[in-house]
């Protein structure tokens, strides 16, 4: 029903269906009525997720309502087939957590080193913003992990457990790249108990990571820097001598709770966590994509530029962003990136300039771009404001992001 609106005049629509008046909302949150009217009708921007959480809350709605994150009961693979409807059975399948293992087949199990190049190559999928192809394959590779990890033994059943999961962590992850938090909880939380058992750090820390993300996609920020912090002790007593990956993970937990920082408006826990991410990179000597964390130099300094964003310093985005060379990243890291120097030129009231950057974006991973709030936001921004007729570019991005009809 909002799908079509921007997320201020999505506000005061759940503003008006809930009675109350715009200077007691505004109150509620600690702003002017005037400033809320600006927002419901689009004369400020509203892309901090900090702010849109705090009006979620006291309108009594999830971020995702306000954010109009997209259905995904459509989402397709490239063969036209439902994709998310089948992970969602998977990771419901009550056999996963019982005793009773009914696999349908008497095949023998796939075997680690099998099981590790279909891991490595959806894996390498996500990080190439080929999102459609990861959701329709997870349901099938996550099945055969579970059968490794039940009927191996020995070395090979914890090499099958540590691979069921980074299965389970690559669901989690994308999940919440396109909206579907509660799934990807469930996906967080079974990798985790199919890695207990190999007390193996590195997985465990991995996996962390994306509790993490799950946190900030319900908006709980200030659980996702408790979290970090909780991780990052965990890791502490293997780093003495540690392997380039577990640097890598380690980073990155700094890395997303850097974000969740910024996003519960804690500046000097914010600035705390890229210093250490900074230094671990520093240590890593390299960019590099150890257990595909895309981590080192590069991706702080997007995290830099990110959390400005979040925090609304504005200047330090577009002075910094637009000089950031991402190339050498994945693609899901690029676009993620694009993402936000859209945003700091579109606050620094240069439009064409993030028109431009989302166009390109768009053109590289139109999957990753179609998910992701900023996009959808901006595209319905510029066509509100338009005072004559938007242009043809504009209206097929707007109907190609699902936001005009």
């Amino acid at each position: 029903m909002t799908n079509n609106l921007t997320i201020g005049e999505r506000v005061a629509w759940y503003r008006r269906r809930r009675g109350l008046s715009q200077e007691v909302l505004a109150g509620l949150i600690g702003r002017t009525a005037d400033w809320l009217g600006k927002i419901e009708n689009n004369r400020i921007e509203l892309d901090r997720l900090s702010v849109i959480k705090a009006l979620a809350d006291v309108l009594d709605v999830s971020l995702g309502d306000l954010l109009a994150e997209p259905s995904l009961l459509d989402w397709n693979d490239d063969t036209g087939n439902d994709t998310v409807p089948a992970l969602r059975t998977a990771l419901m399948n009550y056999q996963t957590i019982t005793p009773f293992r009914h696999s349908g087949t008497d095949s023998p199990p796939a075997r680690p080193d099998d099981l590790k190049r279909e891991v490595r190559d959806l894996w390498d999928a996500y990080q190439g913003s080929r999102f459609g192809y990861v959701v329709a394959r997870l349901p099938d590779l996550l099945g055969r992990a579970h059968a490794a990890a039940d009927q191996l033994d020995g070395d090979d059943q914890d090499q099958a457990r540590r691979l069921l999961g980074l299965t389970y962590q690559l669901a989690a992850t994308q999940l919440t790249k396109l909206g579907e938090t509660d799934l990807a909880w469930i996906a967080a939380d079974r990798g985790l108990t199919a890695v207990r058992p190999t007390a193996d750090p590195l997985v465990t820390g991995s996996l962390l990571r994306s509790v993490g993300h799950a946190l900030h996609s319900t908006g709980r920020y200030r659980e996702a820097v408790r979290l970090t912090e909780d991780a990052a002790a965990y890791l502490e007593p293997h780093l003495d001598k540690p392997t380039p990956a577990l640097l890598s993970v380690y980073g990155t937990l700094f890395l997303s709770g850097a974000m969740a920082a910024a996003r519960a408006n804690d500046p000097t826990t914010t600035r705390t966590f890229l210093g250490v991410a900074d230094e671990t990179a520093g240590r890593l000597g390299a960019d590099a994509n150890h257990l595909w964390t895309a981590f080192g130099p590069t991706n702080v300094t997007i995290h830099r530029v990110a959390t400005a964003g979040e925090l609304g310093d504005v200047q330090v985005a577009v002075d910094l962003g637009p000089r950031v060379d991402t190339t050498a990243l994945p693609m899901e890291r690029r676009i993620r990136h694009a993402l936000e120097v859209a945003r700091a030129y579109n606050s620094w009231n240069r439009p064409d300039d993030a028109q431009a950057a989302l166009l390109d974006a768009e053109q590289l991973a139109p999957e990753q771009v179609r998910h992701h709030f900023l996009s959808r936001q901006l595209a319905l921004t510029w066509i509100r404001r338009q005072r004559g007729k938007p242009s043809t570019q504009l209206v097929g991005l707007a109907r190609r992001l699902n936001v005009l009809d």
